[in-house]
């Protein structure tokens, strides 16, 4: 469906806002590579899928590092 993939595709505003952080951050972490991105011409995009994925995967390789370094135990509920 052309619908579904014109929401799937977005911009650094859309990604901003599901994340809920400045856009100036997702520029920087666009700029060194560190969130899944396409530059097109002078365009960041993302598919919303990707992005999601890369979110579980970071967040729970920071709570694993952070329990790790700080010795202390803790339960998600």
């Amino acid at each position: 469906n052309m619908a579904d993939d014109i929401l799937e595709i977005m911009m650094v505003e859309e990604v901003a806002r599901f994340l809920r952080i400045p856009q100036s951050s997702i520029y920087r972490l666009a700029q060194q590579g560190k969130i899944p991105c396409s530059k097109i011409g002078r365009h960041w995009r993302f598919r919303r899928s990707t992005i999601e994925k890369w979110f579980d995967e970071t967040s729970s390789f920071h709570l694993s590092t952070q329990n790790q370094e700080s010795g202390d135990s803790f339960n998600v509920l």
